[in-house]
């Protein structure tokens, strides 16, 4: 379909897998510690997680998951919502380095997207991998700052001026 994408997404990011780990598993402050994409965070009475996001291209995303894996090496969820589909988070410990690979297998349901796919796709992508450098480099400004020796802040929300 031409709505589908399939994502892999390395960071190789100095420090424990154990507290990176952490800090993905909990939703609920990815609005803090990860602005520039997450918008708003809600836990919900099912366990589900409710996202309301955004790249650097002009529009949201209203989306949900759910864990439904936990491994020693890292967490699998499911999405639904403007995305339908599965992603994977897969830790390993190198010497110093957290090695994490996001894996993320979606369907573009909102229906913008899903129209505009087969002409835009690209553009989408880039949409993907701005936001995903975004969290690249706003994990390593929380584990600087869980350490004491934050200099900056994360990236806040951009909004498109065209």
């Amino acid at each position: 379909m031409l709505n589908e994408y399939f994502f892999v997404t390395r960071w190789r990011i100095r420090g424990d897998v154990s507290e990176v780990r952490s800090i993905l598993e909990d939703a609920e402050d990815l609005k803090r510690w990860w602005p520039s994409v997450y918008l708003d965070v809600k836990k919900r009475d099912d366990g589900s997680v409710e996202l309301f996001t955004k790249g650097w291209l002009p529009y949201t995303l209203r989306w949900s998951f759910r864990v439904t894996e936990q491994r020693q090496d890292g967490f699998a969820l499911e999405a639904f919502g403007d995305f339908a589909g599965h992603g994977n988070w897969i830790f390993g410990q190198d010497g110093d380095f957290a090695n994490i690979t996001y894996e993320w297998r979606i369907r573009a349901e909102k229906p913008l997207l899903r129209i505009l796919s087969p002409i835009l796709k690209p553009l989408f992508a880039a949409n993907h991998r701005w936001a995903m450098a975004r969290g690249d480099e706003s994990l390593r400004i929380e584990l600087d700052r869980r350490h004491g020796v934050a200099t900056r802040r994360p990236p806040g929300p951009t909004f498109w001026k065209g």
